[in-house]
């Protein structure tokens, strides 16, 4: 690899980029041994690809180290300070490039999805002719944010967030690195400061070592301190408290069961008051949407559809737009829930449905409800006297589809509230029509 010349006011976070693949931490998933992107890069012959994930994740790391590997040329464009005007005169020059060496260019697109549709058509003969090699970066979910043809001429590779095994190993090697990192300064850290920062970094690298830096020459500069990084400096030094909150620990628990509480009680100051000391301490805001989408069904349920689809929304919203845009997505969505009627029914239904199939095991179908695809199920009676409820007045007829031995049983009593209410009204009316023969 080629030598980086390091500038001292370079941030932290670029001047210890890795210069090598084996020097990457995380995307094992992408760049493992035998992984289409790793053989790609260790023969030279590259594709064009486009990174999805989190900021700090590494794209911009592997659009420059897919130049490094291969001996192409180079050039990185951006879709938010860079428009059509920069893009001719990049195109220009790999024209040139590729006249002089026969070389395509590797151009890095970073945040594609800004590109509105017909500027990134603008890509599409030039990826034909092998002039580029396009790399694009994108933080959105690009079967929304980019055209299909140009879908279909790159191959989409998904970037996961850091865990905090992997934000550990590149903070500690920034803190010992007496070249590119934190070295010279002869820093020692905290358990509990190093934690912090990683808590509050969401499993972006970049921020981790943005908040490291700062944490670092906050404590040079205070006297008294050893050079230890610790929590209090690290808090003072960042003016973010570090909250009680272990994800894998019992507060990781109460909180969430507070949150889940505050909504069934429809309390919603509680609600979004809870909602915040999870994702202010760190926590994964689609594993809050998760527990939102449960709630829809298991405490609202039928008492307002609706509820399911506004959960479902916001965990949409974090996966498209991410932070901090898409925090009040989460509040939306918990306020909604919080005021929303609420029922059980289906919750109670679903455990009442399951307890009757461990105690009565696997009871045989109907036989008038049984498909009879063939002649010989026919004769043996299949679909024997199904009435077809469309045939009827309003759809509707009475037959038996629950197996003998359990018709007695009602799972699901809808509630009066809300939505439910007229489902109750419904079910009433479809109860046994006179003058209708029962087919069992």
């Amino acid at each position: 690899m080629t030598e980086k010349t390091i500038i001292p006011e370079t941030p932290l976070a670029e001047r210890i980029r890795p210069d090598s693949i084996d020097l990457i931490v995380g995307q094992e998933h992408l760049l493992g041994k035998g992984s289409a992107l790793r053989r790609a890069l260790d023969s030279g012959r590259i594709f064009s690809v486009i990174f999805w994930g989190p900021p700090g994740t590494g794209k911009t790391t592997l659009a420059r180290l897919m130049a490094e590997y291969t001996h192409k040329p180079f050039r990185a464009f951006s879709a938010v300070t860079s428009g059509v005007k920069e893009l001719r005169e990049i195109l220009a020059e790999a024209e040139e490039e590729r006249g002089k060496s026969g070389q395509s260019t590797i151009l890095f697109v970073d945040e594609i999805h800004r590109f509105n549709k017909a500027q990134q058509d603008a890509f599409l003969p030039h990826i034909e002719s092998g002039l580029i090699i396009l790399v694009g970066a994108t933080t959105q979910n690009p079967s929304f944010e980019v055209i299909p043809p140009l879908l279909s001429r790159a191959r989409v590779m998904v970037l996961k967030p850091l865990d905090n095994d992997g934000l550990k190993k590149i903070l500690e090697r920034a803190i010992s690195d007496k070249e590119k990192g934190l070295g010279s300064l002869e820093l020692k850290i905290d358990d509990a400061a190093l934690n912090h920062i990683m808590d509050i970094s969401g499993g972006d690298a970049r921020l981790a070592l943005n908040n490291l830096e700062i944490a670092a020459y906050y404590t040079v500069e205070d006297e008294g301190n050893n050079n230890q990084i610790t929590i209090e400096l690290v808090e003072k030094a960042l003016d973010r408290k570090a909250l009680p909150y272990d994800k894998d620990g019992e507060e990781h628990y109460n909180i969430i069961s507070a949150f889940h509480k505050s909504l069934r009680g429809s309390d919603v100051h509680a609600s979004i008051y809870w909602l915040y000391r999870m994702v202010e301490a760190g926590e994964d805001p689609l594993f809050i949407a998760r527990r939102m989408i449960r709630f829809a069904s298991e405490d609202i349920g039928i008492a307002d559809p609706f509820a399911l689809q506004v959960a479902l929304n916001a965990f949409e919203a974090w996966e498209k737009v991410g932070p901090p845009e898409a925090q009040l997505a989460l509040v939306e969505a918990a306020v909604y829930l919080a005021t929303a009627p609420k029922s059980n029914a289906l919750y109670v239904a679903e455990m009442a449905v399951k307890k009757e199939i461990a105690k009565s095991g696997a009871l045989p179908v109907p036989m008038h409800i049984r498909n009879a695809p063939t002649k010989l199920m026919k004769n043996l009676g299949y679909s024997r006297g199904y009435l077809y409820p469309h045939n009827y007045p309003d759809a509707k007829v009475d037959q038996e589809y629950l197996p003998e031995n359990i018709r007695h049983i009602t799972f699901y009593h809808p509630t009066d509230r809300g939505m439910e209410k007229e489902i109750k009204r419904r079910m009433s009316d479809m109860k046994t029509k006179k003058g209708v023969t029962k087919t069992s």
